[in-house]
């Protein structure tokens, strides 16, 4: 009975087997001949249906033959087609429907529905909106999105933040590449896209705006840059993109992608390969206007301390004896002069893909980066050379499961601090002091009597205390091109005066080249401005989500080694002293849907351990409900952030104050002001005196309230209110340590220090932000959007530097068309895109350092381009221009003025080669 039962089923499932037909083909353009992606293929009658992959292709099983196939996709007529024969190989050619084109729904736009959903804020950038940004890159595209602050401080260098805390150094939020941080080991940041991803192998970008740390980590404290690349799976074949533009931007890219079957024909095994390399002359940073710490406005004689001019905050007071000598400032060095703005960026990554099974995926990848730019942070970097190198290896099963580990190192090259490099090119020509008393001296024995033989000059009354003011205006106003002219000779005796062959070090010159390269190639612990580090991080990351009947749950985990190393130039680590700094972190979180899946609550605790500093637990709640086409939102999110290593071990002397960590707290500092004021009278009883308390991690607690609606199928908006209260807010606080001599009381040792550490008060920030789609048609929709964000200190009279650094109000204004393949009129127009936008700022404070701490003004922008795909050769021809109207425009102090960037671009994209 047993061998007859086998016989016998083994007979039924060889007929049903046999009774399964594969049908095999392709769908295409009836116009243009191209292949159709993602096509609906669906077999009559059942609920059967799969869609073309990336070269047009489908695959589908029917029953028996013949079968109905019902063919369609968004913008053409749908068909069907009756199939008797499974050998035969079906090319569909689908009719485009300019009727059907017009009718545009939400759905049809790329906004999904787990966008509406989210609990929190969240702005994304699809494939093609990569593609048609009107900006030069995708990165800076991102800056069309509400509530996002873009911070350029070079062509290279482009830092994106959320909800202020705008920063060069953006350690408030997280930048991921397919989940794997990129930041840079040492400075604990993201070097914007300068060390990230190829622009073609980027599949879309979600911008998390807000705390976000439940489940990314201590450093998703104001938000997540999360970049997904593609699949070699899914995206196979050539890609390459070559770019020219302004200011001899050159910029090559390639992508290669190759995907094998088993004998089952199931994906089986996958790589991808990827190179990008760009040239260009950076902006130049020639803001010569005074810093707002200049003891002399605009147009002094003597000088003023500019804010790109390095070496001139040092100024000398002239003497009674000197009449009208005044306010006098050292030359300095222009930062044209001492940095490199040939800026070169390369950047290769490849993946391995192979499926275990088929839903459980190993992949081992692999970037490297190397570049010279320009680096703002609390100086002026010229990164010359860096090396960044990432390994990862991952196992995954899509929304189940996955671990990962990754390394990251860097190397900094050859970079240096060009305000460093001033300061060190100065004082090997000549001392401040020896400079100043030249200065007056010359003044005193060549200029004195000039300036009182002039007609009608003022002359010495006993007691008259506005003799001063009243003789500098009388130069001012009679003499002002004499008295130019006279400190310009001055000038140049006290940087030319070779008495001891101390001559100022003149850019151009041989004398100039083998200074500055003296300089830059001495680390900072030998008396240069090169700073060392091969700094590392290594990172582990689990989690699993579990589905019960009742709910779904996630627990995870994650650990990281930080280990920096800079011999002294960056961190404490000298004498051969080696950091390390350890943290981890555990989570847990459940999703339940309610009331026919129309309410979605959910709730996480995370709990985080740096080994310097105490546990600490991060709860967050989110619910969402939805009716119809309407969302409303409301989350609680709370967050930690640990001190950064330069938090906890920096020690960086920037010139105008050295810049230290804090993990031991400092005592017995002196205000600034205090200290100016005890100058003046040398009384110690002006002396303020205040201590630092250690550093510890800062908490964040957020509200926020959303509503999504979608209106008349072609309006979508979203608006989103929060309220943030930061405790144990990480800041700075600026003193100087002094000694004084017990008899003169006069100080013989001024140290100024910037110092990380918390704010006793609460901090509050709040916020409002608007965004409004409104798709007319396919080639015409409308972008809008707005966001006001404002800094609460509470009347605080704590002297902690916040940085907020951000406008109060922005607002973008787009109007765009894509892939369009219709009729505007009588003109039959097929494969022209645009975009256009236009973004406005407010100006506001910059806090960046002790150097580069102004206001930057408000200011406007156009971003422009159009395209055109030539379907016959795969190629899309870009124009377009950032910065259209050419606006010089700043946006971080200190930094270089912004204009206009035009640019032409092919992308030629062949799917089938393989």
């Amino acid at each position: 009975m047993k061998y007859i039962f086998t016989v016998a089923l083994f007979f039924l499932v060889s007929l049903t087997l046999t009774a399964q037909q594969v049908l095999k083909g392709k769908v295409r353009d009836a116009e243009t001949n191209e292949e159709l992606i993602g096509a609906s293929v669906r077999v009559k009658g059942t609920p059967t249906g799969i869609a073309t992959d990336i070269s047009g292709d489908f695959k589908i099983e029917v029953k028996t033959l013949p079968a109905t196939l019902i063919f369609s996709y968004t913008g053409y007529i749908t068909q069907e087609i009756e199939v008797t024969d499974a050998d035969k190989s079906i090319t569909v050619r689908l009719e485009p429907n300019a009727i059907k084109v017009g009718e545009v729904e939400i759905t049809e736009m790329r906004i999904s529905e787990k966008q509406k959903q989210a609990p929190l804020t969240v702005e994304s950038l699809d494939l093609i909106s990569i593609k048609e940004t009107p900006a030069a890159s995708f990165y800076e595209g991102l800056s069309h999105l509400k509530g996002v602050d873009l911070t350029s401080a070079s062509i290279g260098f482009k830092v994106i933040n959320t909800r202020g805390f705008n920063s060069t150094s953006p350690v408030r939020s997280l930048q991921l590449i397919d989940g794997v941080d990129n930041q840079a080991p040492g400075l604990n940041f993201s070097l914007g896209n300068f060390l990230g991803a190829s622009e073609l192998d980027v599949l879309k970008v979600d911008l998390i705006v807000g705390a976000s740390g439940a489940y990314y980590g201590p450093n998703a404290f104001n938000g997540v840059i999360n970049m997904t690349t593609k699949s070699p799976f899914d995206y196979q074949g050539l890609s390459f993109q070559t770019k020219v533009g302004e200011r001899n931007l050159s910029e090559s890219a390639v992508r290669f992608a190759q995907a094998f079957k088993n004998k089952k024909g199931e994906d089986k095994f996958a790589y991808k390969i990827n190179m990008f390399f760009l040239t260009a002359n950076d902006w130049e940073a020639e803001n010569y206007e005074p810093t707002p710490q200049s003891r002399s406005a605009f147009g002094n004689p003597g000088g003023w301390d500019a804010v790109n001019i390095y070496g001139d905050e040092t100024s000398y007071i002239g003497a009674s004896s000197s009449p009208a000598l005044g306010t006098y400032h050292r030359t300095g060095y222009q930062e044209i002069d001492i940095v490199d703005y040939d800026t070169r960026n390369f950047k290769s990554s490849a993946a391995f893909h192979y499926k275990i099974k088929k839903d459980v995926e190993l992949i081992y990848a692999s970037n490297f980066g190397y570049g010279t730019t320009v680096y703002q942070g609390d100086n002026r970097f010229s990164l010359r050379d860096i090396l960044f190198f990432q390994n990862r290896f991952e196992i995954k099963k899509d929304k189940k499961y996955f671990f990962r580990i990754y390394a990251t190192n860097e190397n900094a090259g050859n970079s240096y601090d060009a305000y460093r490099t001033a300061l060190i090119l100065q004082n090997n020509s000549k001392t401040d002091t020896q400079w100043g008393l030249d200065y007056a001296n010359y003044w005193n024995a060549n200029i004195n009597n000039r300036v009182t033989s002039l007609p009608g000059y003022p002359p010495f009354q006993s007691g008259d205390t506005t003799l001063p003011r009243r003789r500098r205006e009388f130069l001012e106003n009679n003499y002002r091109d004499s008295f130019v002219k006279w400190h310009a000779e001055t000038r140049t005796f006290a940087d030319n005066e070779n008495i001891n062959l101390a001559q100022r070090f003149k850019p151009g010159t041989s004398e100039f080249d083998s200074a500055f390269n003296a300089t830059t190639n001495r680390k900072v612990t030998e008396g240069g401005s090169r700073f060392f580090d091969k700094s590392a991080l290594y990172h582990a990351q689990g989690e699993y989500i579990f589905n019960p009947n009742f709910a779904d749950i996630r627990i995870g985990a994650s650990a990281r080694l930080y280990r920096p190393y800079s011999q002294g130039t960056l961190f404490i680590d000298t004498a051969g002293e080696r950091i390390s700094n350890f943290e981890y972190g555990m989570y847990t979180g459940i999703e339940k849907k309610l009331f026919d899946e129309k309410l979605k609550l959910s709730a996480t605790l995370r709990m985080d351990k740096n080994q310097n500093f105490d546990h600490l637990f991060s709860p967050a709640f989110t619910a969402v409900y939805v009716k119809n086409d309407n969302v409303f939102r409301f989350s609680f999110a709370s967050a930690i952030r640990n001190p950064t290593l330069t938090d906890q071990y920096f020690f960086l002397n920037v010139g105008r104050a050295t810049l230290i960590g804090n993990l031991e707290g400092y005592n017995n500092l002196v205000t600034t002001e205090s200290f100016v004021t005890y100058l003046n009278s040398l009384n110690k009883n002006d002396l303020n005196y205040f201590d630092v308390a250690a550093v510890k991690p800062e908490r964040v607690r957020t509200a926020e309230v959303g509503y999504r609606t979608t209106l008349g199928k072609k309006v979508f908006i979203d608006a989103s209110y929060y309220y943030s209260v930061y405790q144990d807010f990480l800041g700075y606080k600026i003193g100087a340590d002094i000694e004084i001599d017990s008899n003169t009381n006069f100080p013989t040792r001024t140290d100024i220090y910037r110092v990380t550490t918390n704010s006793k008060d609460l901090v509050t920030t709040t916020g409002f932000s608007v965004g409004i789609n409104y798709y007319a048609k396919t080639w015409l929709n409308f972008t809008a959007n707005y966001s006001w964000n404002v800094l609460d200190r509470k009347g605080s009279d704590d002297p902690i530097i916040p940085a907020f650094n951000t406008p109060e109000h922005k607002f973008n204004i787009g109007v765009s068309g894509r892939e369009i393949a219709s009729k505007i009129g009588n003109v039959r127009v097929r494969n022209w895109g645009y975009s256009v936008n236009y973004r406005w700022v407010e100006g506001f404070i910059f806090e960046g350092s002790p150097q580069f701490t102004g206001f930057v003004p408000g200011y406007d922008m156009v971003d422009a381009q159009i395209n055109y795909k030539v379907t016959r050769i795969y190629t899309t021809f870009k124009l377009g221009a950032s910065n259209l109207l050419n606006n010089k425009v700043i946006q971080v102090y200190g930094g270089p003025k912004i204009g206009r960037m035009i640019y032409f671009s092919a992308t030629v994209d062949l799917p089938h080669w393989k």
